[in-house]
């Protein structure tokens, strides 16, 4: 088994209004948009979240122009961002995923997700139903006919040695992921359920749809992570992204 780690571009953003509200306010950080593919035991290659969709190369306001979110983030992204440059560079096309697992449906996790559309598309129920028809999430990055979603309740196995973790919270119905690598050994995809170490040391779940359930979610990783000695990967952090190993390199 194999975990790559899928450089999808940055953001700059005022790192107190999007992560660490009180803290750091007004300042301005690169934080990095990130996916995963997992080439699984049974042969299948699994793909976690497909990144910011490839309009934003042109145009980085073209999700929040004229918008009140467009003054604390604004988008970076390269050509070789793209989702499936990245996967090219791994020798994967888009039609080589069978699986996708999108852990909620924020603009920087599912911009492409039309791409997918021969994947089985595992998301959290409560996720996929408080998601559609809501005007906080962009329903034209997600809520496609062609795309296939399996909805699942809870802790679910979805390959051997892949987890997902529900870990509401960031939104309702957000998920994380665990790989057993064997060589790693554990590793765990906290994606938005923690953004940085701040936020756990720190308690600040400000900028969360629900604080109690997104404490909740981040002490469950975190007692997860030491019970199972495992690398916990945090969804935007760029200290410990500077530190990770990106695709083409990997995780076994």
């Amino acid at each position: 088994m194999r975990l790559y780690i899928l450089d999808l571009g940055r953001c700059d953003v005022d790192k107190g209004a999007v992560l660490t509200p009180g803290s750091g306010d007004g300042t301005r950080i690169d934080i990095p948009i990130v996916g995963y593919v997992i080439q699984a035991d049974d042969g299948r290659n699994l793909l976690v979240d497909t990144g910011i969709h490839r309009k934003h190369i042109a145009d980085p306001l073209a999700t929040h122009r004229g918008k009140p979110f467009a003054k604390v983030l604004t988008v970076k992204m390269r050509p070789e961002d793209d989702i499936a440059h990245r996967l090219g560079e791994i020798d994967l096309g888009v039609d080589d995923i069978d699986v996708l697992v999108s852990t909620h449906f924020h603009f920087d996790h599912c911009g492409n997700h039309a791409d997918f559309g021969r994947a089985r598309i595992f998301v959290q129920r409560e996720c996929y139903e408080a998601a559609r028809g809501s005007d906080r999430f962009q329903q034209d990055l997600f809520d496609l006919p062609h795309l296939r979603y399996e909805v699942v309740e809870g802790d679910t196995e979805i390959a051997p040695g892949v987890r997902l973790l529900e870990t509401s919270g960031h939104v309702p119905g957000h998920q994380s992921v665990l790989v057993r690598l064997p060589r790693t050994g554990p590793v765990i995809l906290a994606i938005d359920a923690i953004y940085t170490p701040e936020n756990v040391e720190t308690d600040n779940w400000g900028v969360y749809m629900d604080r109690d359930r997104a404490r909740a979610s981040a002490r469950r990783l975190m007692e997860l992570a030491r019970a199972e000695r495992a690398m916990l990967v945090y969804g935007h952090d760029p200290a410990q992204w500077a530190t990770l190993r990106k695709a083409p390199q990997y995780y076994d």
